[in-house]
């Protein structure tokens, strides 16, 4: 499924549970020190669990295999995230077909490091 693909490890806080939870997710390379990921959730009705946690709380921590380090997620605005869907799809015309799949607005989510 993610072969080719450049993943991260995203640790999240459970939003309800507050237990760490880690998950791998592709990611789009963006402005120095934050990257993009999206909730697409393989194109399942509702938004992924890692979404509703990092909503619940930001502060995550991103492992790239070569380094794990602190940052703050923080869902795009609906402009910016226009555009930045936009570069997905360019990349990866796969994100369209999970788009078209569902009726919501498929989540873009800037990681920032923190500090």
């Amino acid at each position: 499924m993610f072969e080719g693909s450049k993943l991260i490890l995203l640790t999240t806080r459970g939003a309800r549970s507050g237990k760490q939870h880690t998950t791998p997710l592709g990611f789009l390379t963006d402005e120095p020190g934050r990257i993009l990921v999206i909730a697409s959730a393989g194109g399942a009705p509702g938004n992924p669990d890692w979404f509703r946690n990092v909503q619940a709380h930001p502060r995550v921590t991103v492992e790239t295999g070569a380094e794990t380090y602190e940052a703050v997620a923080v869902p795009l605005p609906p402009e910016e995230r226009d555009l930045a869907w936009a570069r997905a799809v360019a990349g990866d015309p796969g994100w369209a077909g999970y788009q078209a799949k569902v009726t919501r607005t498929i989540p873009v989510v800037a990681l920032t490091r923190a500090g």
